[in-house]
C-alpha cells in the first residue's frame, strides 16, 4: 500500500465561469490511505493512472443507485481531457481528506436568523470543521455539490503535469503543449505521448500553485449521457453487494430483538441454542441477542430458540401511534417552541387580525420507514490489532470510529470496506449495525456476516418523524399579508447525533423544519416555530428529510389559498416569486409542458406544486382522474433547475426515482406502534408500488451554468401536494394527512 505525500485542495472563487483559476494548496490532513497496485502512479487524492493509459477515479462518496460512480468520474474526466471509456472507479479509503463540507456548512447557508457577517463566519468555520472532524458522508443531496471543485481541480492539476513531464521529456516550453483525449500533444513537431506513458514522471512533477479551469463551454463530456460505470456489472450480476461478500473461515450470525421500544436486554435463557453443534456463541448485544453459528441457517434456528427477559419502560403500556399524535397536537398548542424564522410582524398581524380574515389549516405526515430493498447485511473480521469492515454504509469515517470505539483501538487499525448499497435513504447513516456485528467478531475471533430478516428491517429503523403543522395565514388582496407555520415533531438532529457521533445538539434543529425555513417565497411577514417532542421512537434522516413533510404543508396551503382567493395556482406563486428568476422559469417550463388548465372530461384534475430542496428548484403537475374506487395517476411532469446538468440521464433518473419514492409514502406509507411496538413487518402490510401503478413521468431538466446542485432528493417533496391539489382539482376533498390511503383514496393502475 503506497502513500501520496500531504496534498489537498483548498479552493478560492465559487464561480463556475471560464478561465477560472483556482488555487491548489495544502491543508493539514493525514496521508490518504489510496492503495496504489503495481503499474499505477497517484497523481493526486483523486487520480491515479495506469501504465496502459487507464484513468482510475478515486471517489469518496459511496454508490447507492443514484450514479455518483459515473457522474463524480465525469467532472475528473472533462478537466482531465480523457474519453470516458478509458475511466473506472475506486472507492476512496475513510481520510479526513474527502470530509463532506456541504453537509455542515449548508444549513448555516440557509439560515434567516444569522446576520450576514455572522453567517459568513459560521460558513467559514463550518468547512474548517468539516476538515478537522473529517467526516466522509454521502447524503443530503451533495456529491456533486461537496466534489465539484476538488475532482475539477484534481483533474486540471493532472493535465498541468501531464504536460509538463511531456514537455521537460522533449525540452520544449509548456506552452507548446496541449492534452487532447489521453495524449500530450506537441504541436509545432506533431509528437504524441500517452498518459500511461507519461503517468509514472508526472507524478512526480510538483503540483501546480493554481489551476486554470475549462470554460464551460468547452465541455465535451460533461452534459453528455455516457453509458454508467457501474452499469455492466449489475446487469451481469457481477456487482458486490454486502450479502456477497465473503472471505475464508467466515460464519454467520442472526439476531433477536427485544420487541418493545427502549427495553433492554437482562437476561436470556440460551441452554437450547448453546448446545446445537455448529453454534460458537451467543452474544448479549444490549437490546438483542446473537448468535454466531457455521452457517446462517443455524444461527436462526438457534436464535429463535431463546428466550429472552428484557425490563420495558413504564410507558409502554398505553404507547400507540393515538398516544404520540395526541402528545404532538399537545405540543401545537402549547408555548414552548424554537424560532426559526421571525420576518417581518407575522405575529403581531395575527393577534390584530378579526378571526374571520384568519385562514387555518392542520396537516400531518406519520411516522417511515426506510424500506430499503436491500436490509441491513454486514461482514467483520476483528483481529488482535486491527479491524476490518465490510458494510453498505453512507459514512464510513462514522462506521470506522463506531468499531475502534467498541474495540479500544486506533481509528487508524480500522479498515471500512464499502461494496455497492442496495438503497440507503439515510438509514445507512446509522452505525447500529456496525456495533452488532463488531461485537459478535469480537466474540468469536473470525470473519461474522450478520445478516437482519427484513422484519427485523422494518421494526428496528430509524424512522422519518411524525410531524404535525398549523399553517395560520392573513389574506390580504390575494396574497399571505402573513403567514405563520408552528411545526410539532421529533428532532431528527438530536436523535441521530446522540447515536451516531455520541454528543448533543446545541440550538434548534433546522433539518426538521427546512423547506419552511429557507422557503422560496417572498412572504413579507413570515414565522416559522417548531415545537419539539420526545418520544421513545428513534427518528433519523430519511430521502429529503424536513422537506418531505414541510413540501406537503406548505404547497398545499399555498393552493388552498390560491383557491380562495380565485387565483390560478400558477399565478399565485409567480406573485411570490417575483425576485427569483430561475424559479420563474421553471413554473413557466412547467405550465407550458403539462398544458396546466386543459380540460379532459369528467373526473380529470391537474395539480401544482413548486419546491426548492437541496439547491434545486423543483415543479411538477399531476394529471390524474377521480373516480369512486381511487385516483389513477395518468401523467406527472417534472421541470428541475438543479444548475448545470451533469450527466442528464441520471438527473431525469432520479426525478423518476424520487417521484416514485414520494407517491409510495403519499399513498401508502405509514408506519404505526401499539403497546410499544412497531405493528408493519413487511411489504405486505408496508406497501411500495407495483410497477403498473407507477405513471408516465415527463423530466424537463433546465440547463444553464450555475454550479451544480443537488439531485437525489429534491423530486420528493413535490409529489404528495400536487397529487393532493389535483385530487381537489379533479372535485375531490382537500387531503391534509398522509397518507390518503387512510381516508379511503387508494392509487390505482
Amino acid at each position: 500500500m503506497a502513500k501520496i505525500t500531504r496534498r489537498g485542495f483548498l479552493f478560492s472563487g465559487a464561480a463556475i465561469g471560464g478561465g477560472l483559476v483556482v488555487g491548489f494548496h495544502l491543508w493539514p490532513a493525514p496521508d490518504p490511505r489510496v492503495r496504489v497496485r503495481p503499474g499505477e502512479s497517484l497523481m493526486n487524492a483523486w487520480l491515479k493512472i495506469g501504465t496502459d493509459g487507464e484513468i482510475i477515479a478515486v471517489v469518496p462518496q459511496v454508490e447507492m443507485g443514484q450514479g455518483v460512480y459515473t457522474s463524480l468520474p465525469m467532472i475528473l474526466a472533462e478537466e482531465l481531457e480523457v474519453d470516458f471509456d478509458h475511466v473506472r472507479v475506486e472507492a476512496a479509503p475513510v481520510d479526513p481528506l474527502y470530509a463532506n463540507r456541504v453537509n455542515i456548512s449548508a444549513p448555516i447557508e440557509e439560515s434567516e436568523q444569522l446576520p450576514g457577517f455572522l453567517k459568513d463566519f459560521g460558513i467559514w468555520l463550518a468547512d474548517k470543521g468539516a476538515g478537522f472532524l473529517g467526516i466522509q458522508i454521502t447524503g443530503g443531496s451533495t456529491s456533486i455539490r461537496n466534489s465539484w471543485h476538488a475532482l475539477r481541480s484534481a483533474g486540471a492539476a493532472a493535465r498541468h503535469m501531464l504536460t509538463q513531464a511531456a514537455a521537460d521529456e522533449w525540452r520544449v516550453a509548456l506552452s507548446e503543449c496541449h492534452a487532447e483525449r489521453g495524449f500530450i500533444l506537441h504541436g509545432p513537431s506533431g509528437r504524441s505521448l500517452s498518459y500511461g506513458t507519461l503517468a509514472s514522471r508526472a507524478a512526480l512533477v510538483k503540483a501546480p500553485g493554481k489551476v486554470e479551469l475549462k470554460d464551460p463551454e468547452d465541455f465535451t463530456l460533461i452534459g453528455s449521457m455516457p453509458a454508467r460505470l457501474d452499469q455492466r456489472e449489475k446487469i451481469t450480476g457481477a456487482a458486490d453487494f454486502s450479502l456477497d461478500m465473503n472471505m475464508p473461515g467466515m460464519v454467520f450470525a442472526a439476531i433477536q430483538f427485544v420487541p418493545h421500544l427502549g427495553a433492554r436486554l437482562t437476561t436470556f435463557d440460551a441452554i437450547e441454542a448453546s448446545a446445537m453443534p455448529g453454534v460458537l456463541a451467543v452474544v448479549n448485544l444490549g437490546s438483542a441477542v446473537g448468535v454466531v453459528a457455521t452457517s446462517f441457517w443455524l444461527a436462526q434456528k438457534a436464535v429463535r430458540t431463546i428466550t429472552l427477559q428484557f425490563a420495558p419502560p413504564d410507558f409502554l403500556a398505553n404507547f400507540s401511534t393515538e398516544d404520540i399524535l395526541n402528545q404532538h397536537m399537545l405540543a401545537l398548542e402549547g408555548e414552548e417552541f424554537d424560532n426559526h424564522v421571525d420576518r417581518g410582524n407575522a405575529g403581531k398581524i395575527l393577534q390584530r387580525t378579526s378571526e374571520d380574515q384568519v385562514i387555518r389549516a392542520s396537516y400531518s405526515v406519520p411516522y417511515l420507514a426506510h424500506a430499503t430493498m436491500e436490509p441491513m447485511i454486514a461482514m467483520a473480521h476483528v483481529e488482535q490489532d486491527r479491524c476490518r469492515l465490510w458494510i453498505g454504509h453512507q459514512a464510513s469515517t462514522l462506521a470506522a470510529q463506531k468499531a475502534a470505539e467498541i474495540l479500544d483501538m486506533d481509528v487508524e487499525h480500522v479498515e471500512v470496506i464499502i461494496p455497492y448499497l442496495g438503497g440507503g435513504f439515510g438509514r445507512r447513516l446509522e452505525v447500529d449495525m456496525v456495533e452488532q456485528v463488531v461485537l459478535l467478531s469480537q466474540a468469536v475471533g473470525s470473519p461474522v456476516k450478520l445478516i437482519w430478516s427484513r422484519e427485523q428491517d422494518m421494526q428496528h429503523d430509524m424512522y422519518r418523524p411524525m410531524i404535525v403543522a398549523q399553517m395560520t395565514a392573513v389574506e390580504e388582496t390575494g396574497q399571505p399579508g402573513a403567514l405563520l407555520c408552528k411545526l410539532a415533531s421529533q428532532s431528527i438532529m438530536a436523535g441521530y447525533a446522540g447515536r451516531a457521533l455520541g454528543f448533543s445538539v446545541i440550538g434548534p434543529d433546522s433539518t426538521t423544519v427546512e423547506g419552511l425555513a429557507g422557503s422560496p417565497y417572498d412572504f413579507p411577514n413570515y414565522r416559522v416555530d417548531h415545537a419539539v417532542i420526545e418520544t421513545p421512537v428513534p427518528v433519523g434522516f430519511w430521502r429529503s428529510v424536513g422537506h418531505s413533510a414541510t413540501g406537503f404543508f406548505m404547497e398545499s396551503f399555498l393552493d388552498e389559498l390560491a383557491i380562495g382567493s380565485g387565483i390560478d395556482p400558477f399565478a399565485y406563486r409567480f406573485a411570490l416569486l417575483q425576485h427569483d428568476p430561475r424559479s420563474l422559469a421553471v413554473l413557466d417550463k412547467a405550465r407550458d409542458l403539462s398544458a396546466f388548465g386543459k380540460k379532459n372530461g369528467e373526473g380529470f384534475g391537474q395539480g401544482l406544486a413548486f419546491h426548492v430542496s437541496f439547491g434545486s428548484r423543483v415543479a411538477q403537475v399531476a394529471d390524474l382522474r377521480l373516480s369512486e374506487q381511487g385516483v389513477t395517476i395518468e401523467r406527472v411532469t417534472c421541470v428541475i433547475d438543479c444548475g448545470l446538468p451533469i450527466h442528464p440521464d441520471i438527473i431525469a433518473a432520479q426525478m423518476e426515482s424520487g417521484i416514485i419514492f414520494g407517491l409510495t409514502a403519499a399513498f401508502r406509507g405509514q408506519i404505526t406502534f401499539k403497546n410499544g411496538a412497531v405493528v408493519q413487518s413487511n411489504f405486505h402490510d408496508y406497501e411500495m408500488l407495483r410497477m403498473p401503478e407507477a405513471p408516465p413521468v415527463e423530466v424537463y431538466i433546465m440547463n444553464n451554468k450555475h454550479e451544480p446542485e443537488g439531485v437525489g432528493e429534491p423530486a420528493v417533496p413535490p409529489i404528495a401536494p400536487a397529487v393532493a391539489n389535483a385530487i381537489v382539482a379533479a372535485g375531490g376533498l382537500r387531503l391534509r394527512h398522509l397518507p390518503f390511503s387512510a381516508a379511503g383514496i387508494e392509487l390505482l393502475p
